[in-house]
């Protein structure tokens, strides 16, 4: 799977969620409700990787790197407020967007207001 779909992809399962908005920031496609909950990395200063890089409630940077340290990784930058790093080109098919959606869901909740993250049940 290429970026151009990765990117599609993730667009896809962000701008569903209630008010979200993708803007670039940093050079690279993010989404946004109030505040920035969501990243596409792509190759980032020469990294192999694409990823993306997540807003994660607390205690899910811990576990899921040290459960899933292939795939789940602390981001630069960010990583020290508790956000979330996700290979995306881990399987050659692509990655498993329902998982991707629950990441993307999770992060969202940590970022929108109340009255939005109620909304979605």
């Amino acid at each position: 799977m290429d970026a151009d779909e990765l990117i599609d992809g993730l667009r896809a399962v962000c701008v569903a969620l209630p008010e979200v908005t993708e803007k670039i920031s940093h050079g690279t496609p993010s989404w946004f409700v109030r505040r920035m909950f969501a990243s596409y990395v792509g190759r980032h200063h020469g990294d192999e990787y694409l990823c993306l890089w997540v807003a994660a409630p607390e205690g899910a940077q811990e576990e899921m790197v040290t459960a899933e340290p292939d795939r789940f990784f602390v981001p630069p930058y960010v990583g020290h407020r508790g956000w979330l790093g996700l290979r995306l080109d881990v399987e050659p098919q692509g990655p498993d967007w329902g998982e991707v959606r629950e990441v993307v869901t999770d992060a969202y909740r940590q970022v929108a207001p109340r009255r939005l993250v109620a909304l979605l049940g």
